[in-house]
Formats: C-alpha cells, sequence, structure tokens
C-alpha cells in the first residue's frame, strides 16, 4: 500500500500542461464527492463539501466544517498526505509556466496579438530613438520590433519584441503586420569593409526585400498598411516602384544637401531641427479638411487667425502659389503650430 501510494504521488508530480490542470480540478471535485457521501450530516451541500475540501487543501482551515465520523477523519488524512502536495505542484506548475512565458516574450517566440500597433523593423540607434519618440508622443500605443537579436533590445510595458528574418512572410503575421497601425523599416547596419560601394547596395536590397513581404500581405489581406522605409543610397529609391512604400526616411544624400544649404542661408539647420524632432514647442501636425474652407486662402486665413500656419497638402509644399484654388475632399493638410493651438483647433488631430 505504502509503495503503491509513493508511485501515485511520484506519478502526479511527473504530471505537466494540460493533463495536470483538469486533473487536479477533477481531483477537487471528486473529493468533494465522497466527503459528501461520507458525511452528509457534516455537508448539507455538494457546494459546501468543495468550499471544505479547497479549504483544507489550500491549509487555510477555518474550522466552520470538519468531518466528525472516523471514516470522515480518515479521509481527512489521506486528502492532507495527496492533495497538499498535488496543490503545492500546481503552485509550482503556474509559477514555472509564467516564467517561461515571460521568457519566451523576452526572447521574441510569442505571437503578438493586438491591434493599431506600430511595427519597427531592424534595430539599432536610429529604432531605438524612434521608439522613444513614439512612446513619447502616445503613452498608450504598442510598438513590435522585429529583429535577430536573441532577447528584446529594450524593456517597456508597450514594447513588443518578435525574433525572425523580416523577409519571412511567417515572422510578418507572428508581428500581427495586416492589424498594424504602420511600419517602418529601418536600413540594415551592414559592417563597411574598406568602404566597399556594395555595402549600401546590400542593405537597401534587404529593405527592399522586407518591402516586397509586405506587399504580398497587403495584396493577400486586400487592406492597404502605411509602409516607410530607410534607404541608404538615393539613387535607389527607384526600385521601390514596384512595392509599396509610402514614405523615405531622409537618407544621407537629403542630410548632405541641408548642410550646404546652411553655409548659403544660415539658420537653415534649425528649420530642419524644429521639424524633425520634439526639442521646440512648435510642430507639425496633420488636420482634416473643415467644411467651410472652400479654397486655399479660406484655410489658411482661418487657421492663422488661430495661431496655425498652413504648410502642404500631401506633400506639395507649394500652397501660397495656389491660395485661390480649390481644396479637394481627399486633401491631406499639415500645419504647423504648438500643442495648445493644436489642441484648440482640433482636440483628436492625429500626430
Amino acid at each position: 500500500m505504502g509503495s503503491s501510494l509513493k508511485k501515485l504521488i511520484y506519478h502526479l508530480i511527473k504530471l505537466r500542461g494540460r493533463i495536470f490542470f483538469p486533473f487536479v480540478i477533477l481531483y477537487i471535485l471528486t473529493a468533494a464527492y465522497i466527503a459528501f457521501i461520507i458525511e452528509p450530516q457534516t455537508f448539507d451541500s455538494y457546494l459546501t463539501s468543495i468550499y471544505w475540501v479547497m479549504t483544507t487543501l489550500a491549509t487555510v482551515g477555518f474550522g466552520d466544517y470538519a468531518p466528525v465520523t472516523d471514516l470522515g477523519k480518515a479521509f481527512t488524512i489521506v486528502l492532507y498526505i495527496t492533495g497538499i502536495g498535488l496543490v503545492s505542484v500546481l503552485i509550482g506548475n503556474i509559477i514555472e509556466s509564467a516564467r517561461l512565458i515571460e521568457k519566451r516574450k523576452v526572447g521574441g517566440k510569442m505571437k503578438y496579438t493586438g491591434e493599431h500597433h506600430i511595427l519597427l523593423i531592424g534595430w539599432n540607434e536610429k529604432s531605438k530613438a524612434a521608439v522613444q519618440e513614439i512612446l513619447k508622443s502616445d503613452k498608450t500605443i504598442d510598438v513590435v520590433i522585429i529583429d535577430n537579436l536573441e532577447k528584446a533590445p529594450m524593456i517597456e510595458e508597450h514594447l513588443f519584441y518578435v525574433r525572425g528574418d523580416a523577409t519571412n512572410e511567417d515572422t510578418l503575421l507572428r508581428a500581427n503586420l495586416p492589424k498594424a497601425k504602420g511600419v517602418i523599416i529601418f536600413a540594415e547596419e551592414i559592417p563597411q569593409v574598406h568602404h566597399d560601394p556594395k555595402d549600401p547596395l546590400l542593405a537597401d536590397g534587404k529593405t527592399l526585400l522586407v518591402a516586397t513581404a509586405i506587399t504580398s500581405i497587403e495584396e493577400k489581406i486586400n487592406t492597404p498598411i502605411h509602409v516607410t522605409a530607410e534607404v541608404i543610397n538615393q539613387n535607389h529609391i527607384h526600385l521601390f516602384k514596384h512595392v509599396k512604400v509610402d514614405e523615405f526616411i531622409p537618407t544621407q544624400e537629403m542630410i548632405s544637401h541641408a548642410a550646404v544649404r546652411s553655409l548659403f542661408s544660415h539658420g537653415v539647420t534649425h528649420m530642419y531641427s524644429e521639424l524633425m524632432s520634439r526639442q521646440y514647442e512648435e510642430s507639425m501636425y496633420e488636420i482634416p479638411k473643415l467644411a467651410e474652407w472652400i479654397t486655399y486662402r479660406d484655410a489658411f486665413i482661418d487657421l492663422l487667425n488661430k495661431g496655425a500656419t498652413l504648410v502642404a497638402d500631401h506633400g506639395d509644399l507649394h500652397i501660397n502659389q495656389k491660395l485661390d484654388e480649390p481644396i479637394p475632399d481627399n486633401a491631406q493638410l499639415f500645419v504647423i503650430c504648438d500643442k495648445e493651438t493644436i489642441s484648440k483647433i482640433h482636440p483628436d488631430v492625429s500626430r
């Protein structure tokens, strides 16, 4: 009898996963039923016997119910010997499962199931700065990073990590690409060997493959996904015409152009900095077209009176040259102002 009991306990301890938890529930329900049959005068209902078994296994022992017959007391001893150990193993399994889930999450092996998140592909100093910018702009939005690092590069409440090759559609689907608010592809940092001119080609080639994989998924789900990509060599941008990339991150050539222009127009880099960073009070915001705005002049004057400057429609910066033209219904208007002003113009405006 003693040997059989030891073997039973040993096998119970070895039980894992989906079998173990249902077994514990069945054990509690069976023990409660036996107690109810043995001591009907003590336990006036089956629910009461379940309550007694739970308090006994949890070692709480309120003392409001207790067996009075010898058979009931003997059953209680068996319950102590087998049940308390079983519950201890269950608690240990729960703790271990939580540890494994956290390990898988940090290791990027978990599938992201949220929606309306921002997907960043590639980890470097620029993507790190992007994460910090996103979390500053909206503390409620989730950011999902895709890379091949062994573990998550940062630990933040709304930051998630998916490990894998972003050119693989399965990796993009594990990051729930179809439900993403948008994607930013950062160029892979390839170590330069004696300034090999092929290095930018390799980096941009990888970006092009990622954009191709995104386009393939986009065509399957028939849902547009906003994609912004970093291209190292500006001459490679035309290669992306067959894939869907909505915007490109300013290239090194653009930065060099701004640096040169600063020599001829002093202070131009301050203007670029103000538009591209959060260190200044004013920034650029997108606003919807109002019904009372018929022409660009209507919008320009109305916004100017409210403390904002209309600067662009989509990518068109020549608003001042077509003030008397009607504003199309699909206009995407951008203004420059501070947060207080934009909150008055349109409280729900998205940056």
